[in-house]
């Protein structure tokens, strides 16, 4: 989302009092216009004035309103609905983690529960909406509540709802997510073979969601194709997004620390030497995306409705200071974009100068290479406007229709991918102190209009669906970029003579890395200045020994193998004694594969205490990774799978490895050992004691199973109806989506839970629904059996 930077981040803390708290001031507008005094008396000497309470300050800003009726990015008949659906608090919004095992559960518990007991609930008198799936989103697996946060609390049918969101929000099967958030990944089209890049990743959101559409469909104990690499340019936002993806459980998900519009390419040349590495044959010699996803840092005045403070610090400055840096991601994005993916460029603004001006550089930038996709027809039921054809920029208080003026003007911040046209006005008779601008000063001021397709890009409003702002334009490459040439020679649009389409993906890595990195500093700099043609020109060629992008792989070289400051290094786990322990501890069968599929972030192997597993996908990315010099810098990577046992029973284990919680679904399947399956009661049981002595265990034969467990880290697997009743029920259990599962430590008296408090209860109301929906079906067929014996 929009509003990264540290002067335009949200602040969270208007929202702990409840959202009627939100819009609040010492004193009312009234009272500060005419400076009244709150201690006035009466003639007898007394006090006449109430104690001041509360008011709602003035959630309004006249630039704002001035500038975007301007832009008409409304018609005039709609700007009093369109600005009073601003001032109100926008309505809480979440999704069902669609590859949940628990996924229709949770709906159908929504539907049959939740929504018909809050539907009764009204706000004020007026009709209650209570909770609603969104129309637009598939499977009816998006959800949006018109209860404010007080209202949640006070009332105890909405306090229970409120607890549900909280329980299942924190073990991820739910994510809290604004809906016009969820909207770019669904235009993504992603599938399960795919590699994303989601380039300004944080919060995280959306990159939850992107790993749902690579999970979607997948058998149990297998893995998908693609992948996911979430990057952010802050440190402390990309704990945030491990944070928030790490309750998918995933295994094909690598977190990155970049900035977004210098992200690596990780070029490897396959005669580098690779320093007696074992890596085998590497087919992957770049790194290169099916799909990405640019939702650039933005002006963030989209978000009005949970972000009220930005009525107050809003200015026309906030879009024009980011409008380079977006255009630099945008460009980087489809330079590491494969021939023929797609790309989704997105904000939580409404400026044009944020919108449909960087989309139309883009267009011209890449001439026939990129095309604009028109989605019209995808998602039908997702209320949307065009995108604008004809906007001016505002600076300083003046309005400019085009480069002509801003140079006119002597607005050297202003460039000329702003305008509608994108053309730079060229004056070398002007003077250069600009002396003679006074002569235009009556000038009508002349809006350009563009000719490209922007009418397919896409606005939403916030009073057509009760939401928030946001803008989304949906990119198509159809062949490799042209090489852009840099400082004067910058605005020729022809591409170079066709190459093999290898050499010219790579043309386009290394033209951004010229490009990128420079251009569009120094034009935003003093642009009129560089127009006029003053400077001797100049150009790089590509292959030039010593040209800038060069120089930067230069300086890749010489960091100590890639190890980033602050970061742990990325390490293969090779300890074959560990491994062999671990495979025969837990009967893991060999289609499991283990190498080169275990990550640690210690190269001391005596001392690590956590492996994670990757997928295949994300162990090509790592090996490409190394051998190009570590350019990425990996945060976070993998499946947290096993975790070193330090507790004194630990010890006496024959494998001081455990299998952690996230990574049990994935390793189940293929376990033959130190698995065993529970009747109902004793499942219960371990739910709600966490622990039980083996005395204590109801089901004899499920005593004596675990008895004959090894001490340390078993797996219990909950039967199905009535699969514990017959000889052989307590074997290995069968494995599916629908298998409930729990990791426990076998000790020498008691088997003891390895899940937190938190999953324990979510897992014992499961079964209670669970429970309840199979007694009623059972009733449903009795009554049906007896309808049926009494006709006959």
């Amino acid at each position: 989302m929009g509003g990264r930077g540290r002067s335009r981040r949200t602040q969270r803390k208007h929202f702990r009092d409840g959202r009627e708290n939100v819009w609040k001031t010492k004193k009312s507008d009234s009272q500060e216009a005419d400076g009244s005094n709150n201690n006035e008396n009466d003639s007898n000497g007394n006090n006449t004035n109430k104690p001041t309470h509360w008011q709602p300050f003035a959630i309004e800003n006249a630039a704002f309103d001035e500038y975007y009726k301007e832009q008409g990015v409304v018609r005039p008949e709609e700007w009093g609905s369109f600005i009073e659906c601003l001032r109100k608090p926008l309505p809480a919004a979440f999704r069902i983690n669609s590859s949940s095992q628990f996924c229709t559960d949770l709906r159908s518990q929504l539907e049959d529960e939740f929504m018909k007991a809050l539907l009764a609930e009204g706000t004020d008198g007026n009709e209650a909406e209570g909770i609603k799936p969104l129309p637009w989103y598939p499977n009816n697996f998006a959800w949006m509540s018109s209860f404010s946060r007080m209202q949640l609390r006070k009332n105890k049918n909405l306090e229970r709802f409120h607890e549900f969101l909280k329980q299942e929000n924190e073990i991820g099967n739910i994510t809290r997510q604004e809906a016009v958030s969820m909207v770019p990944p669904l235009f993504l089209d992603v599938h399960r073979d795919h590699f994303v890049l989601d380039m300004c990743a944080a919060p995280g959101s959306k990159t939850f969601q992107l790993l749902e559409m690579i999970h979607q469909e997948s058998e149990v104990g297998a893995l998908p194709n693609g992948m996911v690499i979430a990057n952010d340019v802050d440190v402390q936002r990309c704990n945030l997004l491990i944070h928030q993806t790490k309750r998918m459980c995933t295994s094909n998900l690598a977190v990155t620390n970049h900035e977004a519009q210098h992200f690596p390419s990780c070029r490897w040349k396959k005669n580098n030497t690779t320093n007696g590495s074992d890596l085998g044959d590497m087919s992957m010699t770049e790194l290169l995306f099916d799909r990405v996803l640019c939702d650039v840092p933005c002006s963030g005045d989209g978000t009005l409705r949970k972000a009220p403070d930005i009525w107050r610090k809003w200015s026309v400055g906030m879009a024009n200071g980011v409008h380079c840096l977006q255009l630099q991601i945008a460009m980087r994005g489809l330079a590491l974009l494969k021939t023929g993916g797609r790309m989704v460029y997105s904000t939580c603004s409404m400026n044009p100068v944020e919108n449909e001006a960087v989309v139309s550089e883009i267009l011209r930038k890449c001439g026939g290479s990129v095309e604009l996709v028109d989605v019209s027809s995808e998602l039908p039921q997702l209320v949307r406007r065009p995108g604008l054809k004809s906007w001016k920029v505002r600076d300083k208080g003046t309005w400019l229709g085009s480069h002509k003026d801003a140079c006119k003007y002597g607005r050297s911040g202003i460039v000329p991918s702003m305008f509608p046209s994108g053309q730079p006005h060229v004056d070398t008779s002007a003077d250069e102190n600009g002396d003679n601008n006074n002569n235009d000063n009556d000038d009508v001021l002349v809006t350009e209009v563009s000719s490209l397709p922007l009418e397919r890009c896409m606005r939403i409003a916030p009073h057509d669906q009760n939401s928030g702002a946001f803008f989304i334009a949906v990119l198509h490459k159809i062949s490799p970029l042209p090489v852009i040439q840099t400082k004067s020679s910058k605005h020729s649009r022809q591409p170079q003579s066709d190459s093999d389409e290898k050499t010219k993906q790579s043309e386009d890595i290394k033209a951004m890395d010229v490009d990128v990195k420079n251009e569009e500093s120094d034009e935003a700099t003093n642009p009129c200045k560089k127009l006029k043609g003053t400077e001797p020109e100049k150009t790089e060629t590509l292959n030039d020994p010593k040209s800038r992008a060069e120089k930067a792989n230069d300086k890749r070289k010489l960091q100590i193998q890639g190890k980033w400051f602050g970061v742990d290094p990325v390490v293969f786990f090779k300890d074959d004694a560990i491994l062999t322990n671990i495979k025969e501890f837990y009967g893991i069968h060999e289609s499991f594969s283990f190498t080169h599929r275990l990550i640690t972030r210690n190269s001391d192997t005596n001392h690590v205490k956590r492996i994670y597993y990757v997928s295949e996908s994300v162990k090509n990315v790592v090996e490409l990774n190394f051998l190009a010099g570590e350019q990425l810098k990996i945060t976070s990577i993998g499946l947290k799978m096993f975790e070193r046992q330090t507790s004194r029973e630990g010890t006496s284990s024959p494998c001081v490895f455990r299998i952690s919680s996230e990574g049990l679904p994935l390793l189940l399947p293929h376990m033959t050992k130190q698995i065993t399956s529970s009747p109902a009661v004793d499942f219960k049981h371990l739910l709600q004691y966490k622990s039980i002595k083996f005395p204590d265990i109801v089901d004899d034969r499920f005593r004596e199973k675990v008895a004959a467990l090894a001490l340390g880290c078993c797996v219990v697997v909950l039967n199905k109806d009535n699969e514990n009743e017959g000889e052989g029920a307590l074997d290995r259990p069968k494995v599916d989506k629908s298998t409930i599962v729990i990791g426990c430590w076998k000790g020498r008296s008691s088997l003891s839970v390895m899940v937190t408090a938190v999953d324990c209860q979510e897992l014992l109301e499961r079964l209670l629904i669970r429970s309840e929906t199979q007694k009623e079906s059972l009733a449903e067929d009795a009554i049906k059996a007896k309808e049926t014996a009494t006709v006959g």
